[in-house]
């Protein structure tokens, strides 16, 4: 069975991480019982189950790059008035 990423499961709603925790042990006892073609559909339904904290993650992302855009182009601006502020002198 696959693990998702610390990020990710970091994202995940308590009922989410529960059932995401009960998938895996599940799905690593059929492996154990080398039963690969059940835990294959395990891990189909964990796959699933992790999307929408993916999505979380991803959006978490775009706003940070958001951020860090209006903070660059803020700091350009500063940069361009302080080059206004010199030419007036």
């Amino acid at each position: 069975m696959r693990h998702c990423s610390v990020q990710v499961r970091g994202l995940l709603t308590r009922d989410e991480l529960d059932r995401y925790n009960a998938l895996m042990e599940v799905g690593s006892f059929l492996e154990s019982q080398s039963r690969y073609d059940l835990a294959y559909t395990v891990q189909r339904e964990v796959d699933l189950l992790i999307q929408p904290a993916i999505e979380r993650l991803k959006d978490k992302g775009r706003a940070r790059d958001r951020a860090t855009e209006e903070y660059l182009a803020s700091k350009r601006q500063a940069a361009v008035d302080a080059a206004d502020e010199d030419e007036d002198e």
